[in-house]
């Protein structure tokens, strides 16, 4: 499983998560990121982000998400 920050300062989250998943389709990655709009949620899906989780990160929805991306509802 891959928590995958969307802004990094050589490559995109975006960008990296397409290469991740060009290799290894079935690793759930979930994005995070501080910008909540839609766009941002619909460029994270498209590049093959399995869900979305935005920042400040609460614990208990982090961990909800790990418990569903392992029971394969990511």
């Amino acid at each position: 499983m891959v928590l995958m920050d969307i802004k990094m300062p050589v490559m995109n989250g975006f960008e990296a998560t397409r290469l991740i998943k060009k290799q290894r389709p079935e690793l759930p990655v979930i994005a995070q990121s501080a910008f909540t709009s839609k766009e941002d949620k619909e460029k994270a899906k498209k590049a093959g982000c399995d869900s979305f989780i935005t920042k400040p990160i609460r614990k208990s929805e982090l961990l909800e998400l790990i418990k569903g991306c392992i029971g394969g509802d990511c």
